[in-house]
This record gives structure tokens, C-alpha cells and sequence, in this order.
């Protein structure tokens, strides 16, 4: 079925006729339902587990730590940046790049171009919020072993470090600052001076893909040196389960980032992609809230 707005823009004259790939039916393609409905369900699946943490915290131990907070206002930026993803496919930003060429108006793409920077930069500040409080968790656990203390401390300024890298990145992708990501074809991409959108994103994807590391290596090396009590190892190994899935699931993003960049029809990937990062906050968030479901199960 030929979408309306594809149909409109045949009407107007703004598709080519003389490419023979490209068709109503191709232009019409989308993968937009599957991509919101694994958004809405990891974020659901991520809701509802902090609360059962927070839950957790608040009545059972009846003490709500510093990593809790950080969670907790890490959970209201994933919100934002999960809403964001939702614009962005409604949009059309992972629809064939040709849609996004021919179908959609230069208001509409600049429109994409504006929130695929906003989304990145709260994607990128959630991600360094989840970390921290990895990383405020891991303190309280071992604060009497000042060697420990002193190893979180130097990941915190490494973490940090990263984070402004990459948070940069983005926001001086081009000269002037812009929040547009000028493709080839738009007449706006001469007025700025830009860094590619695959190397910004495949150099921030291999940063995040070493924080994730770094951050995951702290409870393997404390299982292996603390003379921790059973109960506390077990529960340092829990954390270690969905941490390697984090790890996979950067790995993913890596690759998804480099065929974006380096395909064709880069825009088709764009989608999986978004799952991709929502999965990362989401599978961060939950991975560091397994000690906190403890209390419940004992109960």
C-alpha cells in the first residue's frame, strides 16, 4: 500500500522517474511499528523494575543512597531521550534514505537533523548518569578498602573524561554550532563546516563500548581480590550477567553506527539503532539495580 505523504509527493513532482529502484511501494517501506514497540517495551520493562527498586530501598532497607538519586534522575533523562526516539521515528528518520531525499520537506529533514542532535546529547548524559551511579553503588559496597576507593575514584575521572569527549563531539559537530547534520544533497551543508555523522557516532559508540569496560571489570575484580561475604559476591555476579549484555549490546550499536554511516541506505538502519541505545540505558539501568531486588526475594 503506497503511504499518503509518498503518493503526495508523486503528485508534486519531487521523486525522480528515472531510477528504476525507486518505486511508490519502496518509498512506502517502514519498519517504524517494530522499532516503537521494542522501545515502549524495554522502557516499560526498565520502569517498572527501578520502581521495584526504589520500592525496595525505600520500605524494606529503609535507605535511599546517593546511587539511588543518580538512578532516579538517570530514569527521568531516559524518559526524555525515549521520547525523543518516538519523534524521530514518527518523523521518518529511519525510513530509505531516498524517503528522506525526496518525500520529506527541507523543513522536515532539518526537523530530524535538530532532534537526532538533542536526542544524542541526552543519550549521552543518561548513559554517563547510569555509570555514576554504577559507580556510587560500588563505593558503598567496598568504602572500607581505600584501594578500591581509590580505583572507583580514578574510573570516575576516566568515565568523566570520556563523557565530555563525547559530549562535545556532538555539540561542536560543526562550525558554526548548529544542530543540523547537513547531508550531501542539502544547500545548508555549505554554510557549515562538519565532522561526518559515522565518525561522530562511531567514536563516541568505541568510547562507550570501553566505559561499559571499565565500569562492568570493577565488581569482576572485586569478586576476584575482596573477601567479600557469600551473600555480597553473589550479588556482584548478578550484576555481572546483564553487564555483559550491556557490552553486547554496544557492540551493536558500534555496528550499527558504522553501516549507517558507511551503507547507501544508512537512514534504514537508523531505527534498529534507536532500539539499540534505549536496550543500552535500559539493560545499564537494570543491571545495576539487581542488589537492590535482594531485600524483596528475601522476603
Amino acid at each position: 500500500m503506497v503511504a499518503v505523504d509518498v503518493a503526495q509527493a508523486y503528485a508534486d513532482g519531487r521523486v525522480p522517474t528515472n531510477i528504476s529502484y525507486i518505486t511508490p511501494d519502496y518509498l512506502s517501506e517502514s519498519r517504524d511499528g517494530p522499532a516503537i514497540a521494542g522501545i515502549l517495551a524495554i522502557y516499560i520493562i526498565t520502569t517498572i523494575l527501578l520502581i521495584c527498586r526504589f520500592a525496595s530501598r525505600i520500605f524494606i532497607v529503609k535507605s535511599f543512597g546517593l546511587d539511588d538519586g543518580i538512578a532516579a534522575f538517570s530514569w527521568a533523562c531516559f524518559t526524555a531521550f525515549m521520547a525523543l526516539c518516538l519523534v524521530l521515528i514518527n518523523e521518518g528518520s529511519g525510513r530509505h534514505i531516498e524517503y528522506i531525499q525526496y518525500v520529506l520537506s527541507m523543513p522536515e529533514v532539518e526537523e530530524t537533523e535538530i532532534v537526532d542532535f538533542a536526542a544524542h546529547l541526552v543519550y549521552t548524559a543518561t548513559l554517563y548518569l547510569c555509570r555514576m551511579s554504577g559507580l556510587a553503588f560500588f563505593t558503598r559496597l567496598c568504602s572500607s578498602h581505600p584501594t578500591f576507593r581509590i580505583s572507583i575514584w580514578a574510573c570516575g575521572f576516566f568515565l568523566t573524561a570520556a563523557f565530555l569527549v563525547q559530549f562535545f563531539l556532538i555539540l561542536f559537530h560543526c562550525l558554526p554550532v548548529t544542530g543540523l547534520w547537513p547531508y550531501a544533497w542539502q544547500t545548508t551543508g555549505r554554510t557549515y563546516k562538519c565532522i561526518t555523522w559515522g565518525i561522530v557516532y562511531v567514536s563516541n559508540s568505541s568510547l562507550s563500548l570501553i566505559c561499559d569496560f571499565v565500569l562492568f571489570s570493577i565488581p569482576i575484580a572485586m569478586i576476584a581480590i575482596l573477601q567479600l561475604p557469600k551473600g555480597r559476591k553473589i550479588v556482584l555476579s548478578l550484576v555481572m550477567l546483564p553487564g555483559m549484555l550491556v557490552i553486547g549490546i554496544s557492540c551493536a550499536r558500534l555496528w550499527l553506527c558504522v553501516v549507517g554511516q558507511w551503507r547507501t541506505d544508512g537512514s534504514w538502519y537508523y531505527n534498529p539503532q534507536l532500539v539499540i541505545e534505549v536496550a543500552e540505558i535500559g539493560c545499564t539501568l537494570i543491571a545495576l539495580s539487581v542488589p537492590s531486588y535482594k531485600p524483596i526475594l528475601s522476603r
